[in-house]
């Protein structure tokens, strides 16, 4: 009862495609895609810099314990 049916959606899609034209939903479903893509692309590039930093420190932490064995065996 509460719900939307199909046909209301329909409805509604018509309604909106009547007030604001097709041309500016096109324009707003390009924007919005756009931003999605944006966002995607941000979250990509900060999981490839925390994997960077990961990789730095764990190199870093074996060369430390290269160089602390190295000075106990001396």
């Amino acid at each position: 009862m509460g719900g939307l049916s199909i046909q209301h959606w329909l409805i509604l899609l018509v309604v909106v495609a009547l007030v604001f034209g097709t041309s500016k939903l096109k324009n707003i479903g390009k924007d919005v895609g756009g931003a999605v893509k944006d966002f995607k692309d941000a979250v990509k590039d900060e999981e490839k810099e925390h994997a960077n930093r990961v990789i730095d420190h764990n190199t870093t932490a074996n060369h430390e314990n290269i160089k602390n064995k190295n000075e106990q065996n001396v």
